[in-house]
């Protein structure tokens, strides 16, 4: 004897639904950790020192003046900071308005690495560290990228909370109370009390 459909059991997902959505959930978190890891190594990098100038006093000990990246090229520390903030604004933000701030992080970091490498090849004076403007052009080009797959795959990645927001979709799970739970919400979103009959 076969067994009537009950609406209030979940049906299955198809696999076809599920893939994309576990896709978009793993593009979406390599590339907030791409953006967060870049601007977050750039920024270290950038208050290392960069250069120890050494300054002669006669017979005196010489003065030593350590300068780091941030004091040489400031904005290189301000646009990492910006590029944090922005890696972390990746999730708040979907569709197109996503896209445009993958590609405003494909921008930031692009200019950070270029402070990074202009710390390569700049005689900034005295002894010169190349390791830590090295590591500022490597962490602009990880936020880089991270930007730059944003802007070309974030308007079909999920935004933050899209499990809880309300909308009639197909498909979807009930509660595990069944049809009455969910007629005790809908009621509730009427502005009834579901516990007076």
């Amino acid at each position: 004897m076969s067994r009537p459909d009950n609406p209030a059991e979940p049906t299955p997902a198809a696999p076809s639904d599920v893939a994309p959505a576990a896709r978009g959930r793993r593009e979406l978190t390599y590339a907030v950790l791409l953006c967060l890891a870049g601007a977050g190594l750039a920024l270290w990098a950038a208050t290392r020192t960069w250069s120890v100038e050494l300054t002669a006093r006669g017979g005196l000990p010489a003065i030593r003046a350590d300068r780091s990246g941030a004091d040489l090229l400031p904005w290189v520390s301000a646009l990492a900071l910006v590029g944090l903030a922005g890696g972390g604004a990746v999730l708040a933000t979907r569709g197109r308005a996503r896209r445009v701030l993958g590609g405003l992080l494909a921008l930031l970091g692009g200019a950070v690495a270029a402070g990074g490498g202009y710390g390569l090849v700049a005689a900034f004076g005295g002894e010169v560290s190349r390791h830590w403007p090295a590591l500022c052009l490597v962490g602009g080009l990880l936020a880089a990228a991270g930007g730059a797959f944003t802007a070309l795959r974030g308007g079909a990645w999920p935004a933050m909370g899209a499990r809880y927001e309300r909308g009639d979709r197909a498909g979807a799970a009930p509660t595990a109370g069944g049809g009455r739970t969910r007629e005790a919400w809908d009621a509730l979103d009427r502005g009834e009390d579901p516990t007076v009959s």
